[in-house]
């Protein structure tokens, strides 16, 4: 990796990080406030209930860190949400209204209203915007797929217990 300017070992490649990816993949969250799973339309969720990549907001650079749960939403991308007992976790506390987690959160459109009863998470693709573009955005994103069904407080409660996360 950067084979061309490793012989002057004036970088560091970051082993599996040492170079960036012109697209990525993430989970983003959407909640409701429809009380039964079978009236819930596309048109009743409210999007980022989450750490969701505001279009127009200018990449990071300097930045030495990653902000952890962004960090995590791209990584859940690459499994699905079985594999990730945290993620299923998150959920539930954002239904509960949990304040420690909702301060996690960059846009959390419930702030001034009652919590959500469902929230779901989606799949996107979201990829620089060509250089030249006239667009004032620097990413667009693509839907790929559904990525959790809508759950509810009651959905999850079981799995909880099993896993550990409700004394």
């Amino acid at each position: 990796m950067n084979t061309s300017f490793d012989s002057f070992r004036i970088v560091n490649t970051y082993g599996a990080f040492g170079s960036i990816t012109k697209e990525r993949t993430e989970v983003i969250l959407e909640g409701t406030h429809e009380t039964e799973n079978k009236t819930l339309t596309q048109n009743g969720w409210s999007t980022s209930l989450s750490v969701s990549r505001i279009l127009t907001r200018r990449p990071c650079l300097i930045t030495p860190y990653h902000y952890r749960l962004d960090w995590l939403m791209w990584f859940a991308a690459f499994q699905r949400y079985h594999n990730n007992a945290w993620f299923v976790n998150l959920v539930a506390k954002l239904l509960e209204g949990d304040s420690n987690v909702r301060k996690l959160l960059q846009h959390d459109p419930f702030i001034n209203s009652s919590l959500p009863m469902y929230i779901r998470a989606q799949h996107y693709r979201y990829e620089y915007t060509p250089l030249l573009s006239d667009s004032n955005a620097y990413w667009t994103r693509k839907y790929l797929r559904p990525y959790m069904p809508p759950v509810s407080l009651s959905h999850l409660r079981e799995w909880r217990e099993e896993n550990g996360f409700l004394k």
